[in-house]
């Protein structure tokens, strides 16, 4: 994974959760260490969520994760507080206002129904128009085979 990657999963989870319910400024900065090495940001600002790919220097809160626990905790896997509880996250400031982060809704993800194998209707039968009565045939009469009389062997 790459840092643009793990920078668009978090902005793709949290750019779009509702903050209604978050009543404070909340700024907090992660640092992302691992094969996505960088820094980005996560803002709860007038009730939206800004998630950018730069350093904050005036945070509230400073986390320091691998990017795989990261990407885990953006994508639901993984919980703020079981990550910080089992040292998965290292987390300095306000902690308080980290948790802040639970009270976001975040908006799921549609999960699209698995394209079903288009089913072939039964083909048609093509309906055979009505024979009239007068077009019927009648049916061929069997005519027994004439039985011609056997000649009678000469003696």
């Amino acid at each position: 994974m790459t840092y643009e990657e793990l920078v668009k999963i978090a902005k793709d989870t949290y750019g779009t959760a509702d903050a209604g319910k978050v009543k404070e400024h909340v700024a907090i900065q992660f640092n992302v260490t691992g094969e996505a090495a960088g820094a980005f940001y996560l803002e709860v600002k007038d009730g939206q969520v800004f998630v950018e790919p730069y350093e904050y220097f005036d945070r509230d809160v400073l986390v320091t994760a691998e990017d795989k626990v990261l990407a885990d905790i953006s994508s639901g896997k993984l919980g703020l507080e079981k990550a910080y509880l089992t040292g998965k996250i290292k987390a300095e400031g306000n902690l308080k206002k980290a948790l802040l982060l639970k009270d976001l809704e975040l908006k799921k993800a549609e999960k699209k129904a698995p394209a079903k194998a288009a089913k072939k209707a039964p083909a048609k039968k093509e309906a055979k128009a009505p024979v009239k009565a007068a077009e019927k045939k009648a049916p061929a009469k069997k005519t027994p085979a004439k039985k011609t009389p056997a000649k009678k062997a000469d003696k």
